[in-house]
């Protein structure tokens, strides 16, 4: 495993900058390892600290680095929110040798000569789980990432903070809509709900409702943001890709595209509805003091997301998790040099170009 918790390129207790600071919203993506470029991104602004985190809507990984930042603000502000971030990504990387035995697994397959899709995490994982159901994959219902999670974040504390106010997205199961957790009743369990990939794990049960992953139905949901009618700008920090300049061949490469795909659609429905309602409200169809007119942002890297392996999602090596941080770091420094000055002004997002 490369590198150690040491390793950081740059120095906590920097702010960059005496500026006034502005008011905002993030809007975190989910994705597995590949969620380490939104650490990058909130290290970069929080080191900028120009802005200020109203509220933040999140899924899956999104949720995991939304309440490692809530509760390092609340323990001693952006530094300690920076420090808390770092310590639970680098405690998922310690979880990468439950990945040994996959490793195991490919130096067979690789013996018996198999084309590369049937590398284990597309043969193996995906043989199992289209063919048992979850309580027999994971029968003790394990998630490593539970005890990582007490370990880094202080959900009493957090949720007793005045901000960020936290909106964590998942699927109610049952009756296939949006359940979504929120400040003051943040637990461990609707971090795991916002995360809980079918196949892999079984569903996460809270007041006898029962979820799975948020990605299904808002990866993640901005509406929270426009309806507290707090700030207007809402910074979307993208994961996964919305562009591909190739089309897939492989069976493991069509089957990731489908999942981009499905877990980008609900964010690419809410762009266009957010699109509309903002044309309304600019033409003076709508009434400005009854309907907000938001600010849209984004911050990603588009095209290292579409260049990274398919299995890397579940493999979160401490080099990769360093490598999309840095990316993360970046990306963030580009936009607050480019588009800093626009937040409060207008939107820096073309939403027509990218979602619609």
């Amino acid at each position: 495993m490369a590198g150690n918790a040491a390793a950081i390129p740059h120095r906590w207790g920097t702010r960059l900058s005496d500026a006034p600071s502005k008011n905002v919203n993030l809007a975190l993506q989910g994705g597995g390892a590949h969620g380490a470029i939104v650490w990058g991104v909130v290290d970069r602004l929080l080191e900028d600290g120009r802005l200020r985190v109203e509220a933040i809507s999140a899924t899956s990984a999104g949720a995991m680095n939304a309440v490692s930042l809530a509760s390092g603000l609340a323990k001693g502000g952006p530094d300690a929110a920076r420090k808390t971030l770092h310590e639970f990504w680098y405690a998922v990387s310690q979880l990468d040798v439950m990945f040994d035995l996959l490793s195991r697994w490919n130096q067979w397959l690789q013996a018996l000569k198999l084309p590369p899709e049937y590398h284990p995490y597309h043969a193996v994982i995906h043989t199992l789980t289209h063919t048992l159901p979850p309580n027999l994959i994971n029968p003790f219902n394990f998630n490593p990432l539970r005890d990582v999670l007490l370990k880094t974040v202080d959900f009493e504390r957090l949720n007793h903070s005045p901000a960020p106010h936290l909106f964590l997205n998942a699927t109610n199961i049952r009756n296939g809509k949006m359940k979504v957790f929120e400040t003051p009743n943040i637990s461990v369990e609707a971090v795991l709900a916002s995360a809980c990939l079918p196949p892999y794990f079984q569903a996460v049960e809270i007041d006898g409702e029962h979820y799975w992953d948020g990605g299904y139905l808002g990866n993640p949901a901005i509406f929270p943001l426009i309806y507290r009618r707090g700030a207007k700008d809402v910074i979307i920090v993208q994961v996964t890709a919305i562009t591909r300049d190739e089309i897939p061949t492989s069976a493991a490469d069509v089957l990731h595209r489908i999942t981009e795909i499905s877990f980008n659609s609900s964010l690419m429905r809410e762009m266009r509805a957010i699109a509309f309602a903002t044309g309304l409200i600019d033409n003076g169809e709508l009434d400005q003091t009854k309907h907000s007119r938001m600010f849209m942002h984004w911050i990603g890297n588009d095209r290292l997301m579409s260049e990274l392996g398919t299995g890397t999602h579940f493999h979160p090596e401490w080099g990769l998790l360093c490598r999309l941080r840095d990316a993360g770091r970046e990306a963030a420094a580009k936009w607050l040099d480019q588009h800093f000055d626009d937040v409060g002004v207008r939107s820096t997002l073309d939403i027509a170009k990218m979602f619609l």
